[in-house]
């Protein structure tokens, strides 16, 4: 029995402007969360100075966090689902695509 599914990973080589303000990542996620058909419960943002944005979304399903280094280009990303009609790699998969990569890490964990 499975109870849902961990994606754990991260983003490298991505544009400094796709990862540095709240306005620009929030739209990233809830893009995802429509996209992935998730059900959407509230979110909370932070806008790092000089750079960075750290940000989670609250689901039914479960979440979608991220936290951003754009001076890095470097993004790490965790989404976790239950449930039998939330699939988290696709989330993680349509998300990462949003951000134009370089590189891709993922580590899908069955819980």
């Amino acid at each position: 029995m499975s109870y849902g599914v961990h994606v754990v990973g991260a983003v490298y080589g991505v544009d400094f402007k796709s990862l540095d303000k709240v306005k620009q990542v929030k739209k990233f996620l809830v893009e995802t969360v429509k996209e992935s058909n998730l059900s959407y419960l509230s979110d909370k943002f932070h806008q790092f100075e000089p750079h960075g944005v750290t940000g989670v979304i609250l689901l039914a399903e479960s979440h979608i966090s991220i936290h951003t280094w754009p001076e890095d280009g470097f993004a790490a990303i965790d989404i976790f689902t239950c449930g039998p009609k939330a699939d988290a790699v696709f989330a993680f998969d349509l998300l990462t695509s949003k951000l134009n990569p370089k590189r891709v890490e993922k580590q899908v964990i069955v819980r």
